[in-house]
């Protein structure tokens, strides 16, 4: 099954219409062509599934054989991550964060953070190419870039806040965590790591300080450990 996107479908459309490049690309490169079904997601859970009736140079058609809108998973994880300063390793990550589930990114300023500005269209456009890939109904919130005080001020009334750091401070280790709510969030710092003053005010905002093991990571490769520990944690209880 492979899935398109279109922000604007919605479980009513009885048709849709695709433009010049979309039908380029499920002809071309995917072989599809009329009589073939072909499934579209608007990001918000919508399943939807059409049989494509009219292909031409400028454009395609797909006719509505049914629509489901899916619920949101209960695990609610959200990763607040400094920008990374090669593109190329924060796409990684905007991918990869997609691709496993995680629900909600917020991109935030800290002290030793170098690269203060994220082009959240291109963010957009990772996450929506994880999601055809991965076959995901859900996108990601990308909230917008905040500064590490304020992003404590709003959220340090969570009751699963948790901050990674690297520092020789007394710390929970990320596998013995229960992780006891459907929602968390962990912090994960900036190449030169949060700084002292960051992690004890943390501390002082009730915030739960881990280590993600004996090793340092990167950035991103802290982001996903972090969130896969969460899922797999979640999933062994369901089970």
């Amino acid at each position: 099954m492979d899935i398109f996107y279109n922000k604007n479908i919605l479980e009513s459309n009885q048709e849709i219409i695709f433009s010049a490049d979309e039908t380029k690309h499920f002809i071309r490169v995917l072989r599809k062509n009329i009589g073939d079904e072909i499934t579209v997601t608007n990001g918000k859970g919508l399943e939807w599934v059409g049989l494509i009736s009219s292909v031409d140079l400028k454009h395609s058609r797909a006719n509505k054989l049914s629509a489901t809108v899916k619920s949101r998973p209960a695990e609610n994880m959200h990763i607040a991550i400094s920008p990374i300063k090669s593109n190329s390793r924060m796409d990684w990550f905007i991918e990869k964060a997609t691709e496993i589930g995680v629900n909600e990114i917020t991109p935030i300023i800290c002290s030793n953070t170098e690269r203060r500005n994220l082009n959240m269209d291109r963010c957009h456009k990772i996450m929506i190419s994880a999601i055809k890939q991965s076959k995901r109904f859900f996108i990601p919130r990308l909230n917008p870039i905040v500064s590490f005080n304020d992003f404590i001020d709003l959220n340090s009334n969570e009751n699963e806040l948790y901050l990674a750091h690297c520092h020789k401070m007394k710390k929970n280790e990320v596998h013995e965590l229960k992780f006891m709510s459907d929602k968390i969030i962990v912090m994960i710092g900036p190449e030169g790591d949060f700084s002292i003053k960051e992690v004890e005010l943390c501390i002082k905002k009730g915030v739960i300080p881990i280590s993600l093991g004996s090793n340092r990571l990167r950035t991103e490769t802290a982001g996903i450990l972090a969130a896969n520990n969460f899922f797999i944690k979640k999933h062994i209880l369901r089970s």
